[in-house]
C-alpha cells in the first residue's frame, strides 16, 4: 500500500509541474486557478510522501518520490509543452528509469 502511496505522490509531483506550466502560459483569472492547483497538487504530494516514509525509508522513497516526478515532468514537457526530444534528454530520461526500477528491486 506504501508504494502505491508513494507513486500517487509522484504523479501529484507531476502534477504541480504541469500547473506551473499552465499557469505561465495564462494570465489574469485563469492563472490564479492554476496556481491553486499548484498549491493543491503540492500538498497532495507531500502528505502522501509523508505517509509513505512512515513505512519505507526515507532515502529510497524519496528517491523514488522525485525520480517519479522527474521523469514525468521531462515526460509531460516533451509530449504536453512540446520541449526538445533529443536523443540525449531520452537516453538520460530511461537510464533514470532504469535506476529507479533497480533500486526497487535490491530493496527490501
Amino acid at each position: 500500500m506504501n508504494w502505491i502511496l508513494l507513486i500517487f505522490a509522484g504523479l501529484f509531483e507531476v502534477s504541480f509541474a504541469f500547473c506551473l506550466g499552465k499557469a505561465k502560459e495564462v494570465d489574469g483569472h485563469s492563472m490564479y486557478l492554476w496556481y491553486a492547483g499548484f498549491l493543491l497538487s503540492l500538498i497532495m504530494s507531500m502528505l502522501l510522501l509523508i505517509r509513505a516514509t512512515q513505512e519505507l525509508p526515507i532515502g529510497l522513497a524519496y528517491t523514488v518520490w522525485t525520480g517519479i516526478g522527474a521523469v514525468g515532468t521531462v515526460l509531460l514537457g516533451i509530449f504536453v509543452f512540446k520541449d526538445p526530444a533529443n536523443f540525449w534528454r531520452i537516453f538520460f530520461t530511461a537510464t533514470l528509469i532504469v535506476s529507479l526500477v533497480g533500486l526497487k528491486a535490491v530493496s527490501h
